[in-house]
């Protein structure tokens, strides 16, 4: 979906990022992050053809984005760290609006707004002026004119920005259920934010890429290990006994044991697949299995942009 190889940008003699190069699978949902001032923004405004890059290559389902800027606005929708918002305007005639500009045929338009109030929680909005809305709202308002042309690739920048905890998970499950139907670069500082939404991610430290991985490569490469909570069918016992034969494994501990059990296993590398076949073998039925780093990924990200304080 994206490709990037060496992208630089400069501003006057500031290098905000420097010879930047990853690449993107279609349908993931990538994680962006950085400090402040590492270059996050600037790498998602020349993704989004806002700022023309200083050097490199960009280009998102083949089309460069120097020389095919307007093919490639068509495939994407952009929410910037401040949406682009009209107050005065009622939810729906701005996404009407917004998907005029963005080129949706006018026979198309209302189905259009409609789809994307019903994705992003708008419906019951849809006659409020937006400058009425709460803030979560403004920022679902947002998300919706990102997606109202139905966009291949989201770019999102800080889309939780000021939302309070209540909002911040409804905001998540929003961008979690867009997985699959669009590909998603999320930019966040809150790190569990990224962890619970995102299949791969990007760090970036002084304008550079230090680390493009999976929370679990990150967590075996950088961190502690790694940490699997699993839910299984019936009593912990035999899940027990089958988890901890796996060859790896250095702690096995029972979270819940009432219906369906659920276990904690401490790992010191990505075990997932040897834990499920191990429990399978011994015809344990599992539920669901979850991953994170171990020590958490806040630890993993302060040793890649080196601002662990003895």
């Amino acid at each position: 979906m994206i490709q990037v190889e060496g992208l630089t940008k400069y501003y006057g003699s500031h290098a905000a990022i420097s010879d930047l190069s990853f690449d993107i699978e279609r349908g993931q949902v990538i994680g962006f992050l950085g400090l402040n001032g590492a270059g996050k923004s600037t790498t998602l405004k020349v993704l989004g053809c806002v700022l023309l890059p200083t050097a490199g290559r960009v280009e998102i389902e083949g089309f460069d984005v120097m020389r095919d800027p307007h093919e490639i606005r068509k495939k994407i929708g952009f929410l910037p760290d401040a949406p682009p918002l009209y107050n005065e305007m009622r939810v729906g005639d701005y996404l009407a609006f917004v998907a005029q500009l963005r080129g949706v045929d006018a026979t198309q338009v209302e189905a259009r707004v409609r789809q994307a109030e019903e994705k992003t929680s708008l419906r019951d909005h849809h006659d409020v002026v937006i400058g009425e809305l709460s803030h979560g709202y403004r920022q679902r308002v947002g998300l919706a004119q990102a997606l109202v042309h139905q966009p291949e690739l989201l770019i999102l920048d800080e889309p939780t920005s000021g939302l309070d905890p209540v909002q911040i998970v409804e905001m998540r499950q929003l961008i979690r259920g867009l997985r699959g139907q669009h590909t998603v670069l999320l930019s966040s500082h809150n790190l569990g934010e990224i962890s619970q939404t995102c299949d791969k991610l990007l760090i970036i430290d002084k304008g550079k890429i230090v680390a493009q991985e999976t929370e679990s490569e990150l967590a075996h490469k950088y961190g502690g290990g790694e940490i699997v909570e699993l839910q299984v069918q019936g009593k912990a016992g035999s899940a027990v006994q089958a988890l901890k034969s796996v060859a790896g494994v250095e702690n096995v501990t029972v979270i819940e044991d009432a219906g369906d059990a659920r276990l904690r296993v401490e790992a010191p590398g990505a075990l997932r697949p040897q834990l499920v076949k191990a429990l399978v073998a011994a015809d344990v039925g599992v539920l669901s299995v979850g991953a994170s780093a171990a020590g958490g990924l806040e630890q993993i990200f302060l040793k890649l942009t080196h601002t662990q304080r003895s």
